[in-house]
Protein backbone atom coordinates (compact mmCIF):
# COMPACT_ATOMS: atom_id res chain seq x y z
CA UNK A 1 0.00 0.00 0.00
CA UNK A 2 3.03 2.36 1.07
CA UNK A 3 4.74 1.64 -2.12
CA UNK A 4 1.35 2.36 -4.30
CA UNK A 5 0.93 5.09 -2.46
CA UNK A 6 4.44 6.67 -3.72
CA UNK A 7 4.00 5.80 -7.39
CA UNK A 8 0.94 8.05 -6.88
CA UNK A 9 2.70 10.50 -5.57
CA UNK A 10 5.21 10.93 -8.12
CA UNK A 11 2.86 10.25 -11.13
CA UNK A 12 -0.10 12.68 -10.15
CA UNK A 13 2.06 16.02 -10.10
CA UNK A 14 4.20 14.77 -13.18
CA UNK A 15 0.82 14.52 -15.06
CA UNK A 16 -0.44 17.77 -13.95
CA UNK A 17 2.85 19.40 -14.85
CA UNK A 18 3.29 17.36 -17.81
CA UNK A 19 0.24 19.32 -19.38
CA UNK A 20 1.98 22.68 -18.99
CA UNK A 21 2.44 23.37 -22.42
CA UNK A 22 5.51 25.37 -23.28
CA UNK A 23 4.83 25.92 -27.07
CA UNK A 24 1.06 26.87 -26.04
CA UNK A 25 1.99 29.58 -23.43
CA UNK A 26 4.63 31.04 -25.27
CA UNK A 27 2.60 31.26 -28.55
CA UNK A 28 -0.39 32.88 -27.14
CA UNK A 29 2.16 35.11 -24.69
CA UNK A 30 4.13 36.34 -27.25
CA UNK A 31 2.25 36.19 -30.66
CA UNK A 32 -1.01 36.76 -29.28
CA UNK A 33 -2.12 33.37 -31.38
CA UNK A 34 -2.29 29.89 -30.61
CA UNK A 35 -0.25 27.27 -31.61
CA UNK A 36 -2.78 24.64 -32.37
CA UNK A 37 -4.47 26.43 -35.40
CA UNK A 38 -1.47 26.50 -37.34
CA UNK A 39 1.22 24.37 -39.21
CA UNK A 40 0.62 20.80 -38.50
CA UNK A 41 -1.41 21.64 -35.21
CA UNK A 42 0.87 20.09 -32.85
CA UNK A 43 1.72 21.89 -29.84
CA UNK A 44 5.52 20.92 -29.71
CA UNK A 45 8.88 23.01 -30.22
CA UNK A 46 9.12 21.58 -34.13
CA UNK A 47 5.52 23.03 -35.39
CA UNK A 48 6.62 26.10 -33.04
CA UNK A 49 9.46 26.73 -34.44
CA UNK A 50 8.32 26.03 -38.58
CA UNK A 51 5.27 28.67 -37.73
CA UNK A 52 6.93 31.31 -35.59
CA UNK A 53 11.22 31.10 -36.57
CA UNK A 54 13.58 31.15 -33.58
CA UNK A 55 12.08 33.65 -31.50
CA UNK A 56 10.53 32.17 -28.50
CA UNK A 57 12.00 28.59 -28.99
CA UNK A 58 14.06 28.84 -26.09
CA UNK A 59 11.15 29.99 -23.83
CA UNK A 60 9.43 26.82 -25.08
CA UNK A 61 12.58 24.78 -24.05
CA UNK A 62 12.74 26.56 -20.99
CA UNK A 63 8.98 25.99 -20.18
CA UNK A 64 9.20 21.91 -21.25
CA UNK A 65 12.49 21.50 -19.63
CA UNK A 66 11.60 22.45 -16.01
CA UNK A 67 8.59 21.17 -15.72
CA UNK A 68 9.79 17.89 -16.71
CA UNK A 69 12.65 18.21 -14.40
CA UNK A 70 11.23 18.91 -11.31
CA UNK A 71 9.09 16.13 -10.69
CA UNK A 72 11.38 13.63 -12.28
CA UNK A 73 14.34 14.57 -9.33
CA UNK A 74 11.25 14.96 -6.43
CA UNK A 75 10.48 10.94 -8.14
CA UNK A 76 13.86 10.05 -7.72
CA UNK A 77 14.19 10.88 -4.21
CA UNK A 78 11.14 9.92 -3.21
CA UNK A 79 12.22 6.68 -4.46
CA UNK A 80 15.53 6.83 -3.20
CA UNK A 81 14.76 7.95 0.31
CA UNK A 82 12.80 5.23 0.74
CA UNK A 83 13.03 1.72 -1.42
CA UNK A 84 16.63 3.05 -2.97
CA UNK A 85 14.89 3.18 -6.54
CA UNK A 86 15.85 6.18 -7.58
CA UNK A 87 15.67 5.50 -11.47
CA UNK A 88 11.99 3.85 -10.96
CA UNK A 89 11.18 6.94 -9.02
CA UNK A 90 12.41 8.84 -11.94
CA UNK A 91 11.01 6.38 -14.60
CA UNK A 92 7.79 6.61 -13.55
CA UNK A 93 7.39 10.62 -13.19
CA UNK A 94 9.22 10.33 -16.66
CA UNK A 95 6.26 8.72 -17.85
CA UNK A 96 3.30 10.38 -16.75
CA UNK A 97 5.06 14.14 -17.13
CA UNK A 98 5.20 12.78 -21.22
CA UNK A 99 1.08 11.13 -20.15
CA UNK A 100 0.63 14.95 -19.25
CA UNK A 101 2.21 16.09 -22.26
CA UNK A 102 0.38 13.99 -24.43
CA UNK A 103 -3.06 14.29 -23.05
CA UNK A 104 -3.08 17.46 -20.72
CA UNK A 105 -5.85 18.24 -18.30
CA UNK A 106 -5.52 21.76 -19.29
CA UNK A 107 -6.30 21.68 -23.09
CA UNK A 108 -9.13 18.99 -23.38
CA UNK A 109 -7.03 16.27 -23.56
CA UNK A 110 -5.14 17.34 -26.47
CA UNK A 111 -1.35 17.67 -26.25
CA UNK A 112 2.05 17.42 -28.01
CA UNK A 113 4.06 14.29 -28.53
CA UNK A 114 7.13 14.53 -25.47
CA UNK A 115 10.01 15.11 -27.45
CA UNK A 116 11.20 17.65 -25.44
CA UNK A 117 10.35 16.05 -22.33
CA UNK A 118 11.88 12.57 -23.36
CA UNK A 119 15.06 14.50 -23.48
CA UNK A 120 15.27 16.11 -20.98
CA UNK A 121 14.31 12.88 -18.98
CA UNK A 122 17.08 11.13 -20.43
CA UNK A 123 19.80 13.35 -18.88
CA UNK A 124 18.83 13.05 -15.82
CA UNK A 125 18.49 9.46 -15.51
CA UNK A 126 22.29 8.68 -16.79
CA UNK A 127 24.54 10.08 -18.81
CA UNK A 128 24.89 7.39 -21.20
CA UNK A 129 21.36 6.93 -21.50
CA UNK A 130 21.28 10.63 -22.49
CA UNK A 131 24.76 10.50 -25.09
CA UNK A 132 22.94 7.47 -26.55
CA UNK A 133 19.23 8.76 -27.16
CA UNK A 134 19.85 12.49 -28.29
CA UNK A 135 23.16 10.92 -30.52
CA UNK A 136 21.02 8.40 -32.29
CA UNK A 137 17.91 11.80 -32.40
CA UNK A 138 20.42 14.28 -33.81
CA UNK A 139 21.80 11.53 -35.98
CA UNK A 140 18.82 10.10 -37.85
CA UNK A 141 17.33 13.79 -37.51
CA UNK A 142 20.82 15.16 -39.57
CA UNK A 143 20.87 12.25 -42.39
CA UNK A 144 17.26 12.51 -43.17
CA UNK A 145 15.89 15.89 -42.03
CA UNK A 146 13.14 13.88 -40.57
CA UNK A 147 12.43 15.38 -36.79
CA UNK A 148 9.42 12.54 -35.91
CA UNK A 149 11.88 9.71 -37.43
CA UNK A 150 14.84 10.92 -35.31
CA UNK A 151 12.78 11.40 -31.71
CA UNK A 152 11.23 8.03 -32.50
CA UNK A 153 14.45 6.03 -32.84
CA UNK A 154 16.27 8.06 -30.07
CA UNK A 155 13.11 7.35 -27.97
CA UNK A 156 13.56 3.85 -28.36
CA UNK A 157 16.66 3.67 -27.34
CA UNK A 158 15.37 4.22 -23.71
CA UNK A 159 15.07 0.68 -22.47
CA UNK A 160 17.79 -0.69 -24.47
CA UNK A 161 20.56 1.73 -23.09
CA UNK A 162 18.98 0.11 -19.90
CA UNK A 163 19.90 -3.34 -20.38
CA UNK A 164 23.01 -2.82 -22.13
CA UNK A 165 24.27 -0.50 -19.46
CA UNK A 166 22.35 -2.44 -16.60
CA UNK A 167 21.27 0.17 -15.06
CA UNK A 168 17.73 -1.46 -13.43
CA UNK A 169 15.90 -3.98 -13.39
CA UNK A 170 12.26 -5.44 -14.59
CA UNK A 171 10.49 -2.55 -13.06
CA UNK A 172 12.66 0.31 -14.66
CA UNK A 173 12.68 -1.58 -17.59
CA UNK A 174 8.66 -1.29 -17.96
CA UNK A 175 8.27 2.20 -16.95
CA UNK A 176 11.26 3.27 -19.27
CA UNK A 177 9.34 0.57 -22.32
CA UNK A 178 6.21 2.79 -21.94
CA UNK A 179 8.14 5.74 -22.15
CA UNK A 180 8.94 4.49 -25.92
CA UNK A 181 6.19 3.04 -26.46
CA UNK A 182 3.85 6.59 -25.51
CA UNK A 183 6.61 8.41 -27.44
CA UNK A 184 5.97 6.28 -30.88
CA UNK A 185 2.55 5.87 -30.53
CA UNK A 186 2.14 9.78 -30.34
CA UNK A 187 3.80 9.81 -33.87
CA UNK A 188 1.19 7.77 -35.64
CA UNK A 189 0.64 9.89 -38.09
CA UNK A 190 3.54 10.94 -38.49
CA UNK A 191 4.41 6.91 -39.38
CA UNK A 192 1.70 7.22 -41.53
CA UNK A 193 2.83 10.08 -43.90
CA UNK A 194 6.14 8.66 -43.36
CA UNK A 195 5.14 5.50 -45.36
CA UNK A 196 3.14 7.80 -47.85
CA UNK A 197 6.47 9.41 -48.57
CA UNK A 198 4.18 12.86 -47.49
CA UNK A 199 6.41 13.86 -43.91
CA UNK A 200 7.75 17.32 -43.69
CA UNK A 201 11.34 17.57 -43.52
CA UNK A 202 13.22 20.19 -41.09
CA UNK A 203 14.96 23.23 -42.47
CA UNK A 204 16.57 26.06 -40.61
CA UNK A 205 14.63 29.37 -41.12
CA UNK A 206 16.27 32.16 -41.68
CA UNK A 207 15.08 34.60 -39.57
Amino acid sequence: MRFFLSILATAAPAYVLGGVNGAIITSRLFYSKDIRKFGSGNPGLTNFYRVFGKSGALLVVAIDVFKTVAPVLFGGWLFGEHYDMTLFGRAVAGFFIMLGHSFPVFYKFKGGKGVMAAGAIMIILDWRVAIIGWGTFILVTALTRYVSLGAMLGGATFPVTLLVFKLGGLWEFIALLMCSLLLIFRHEANIKRLIRGEESKFRIRKD
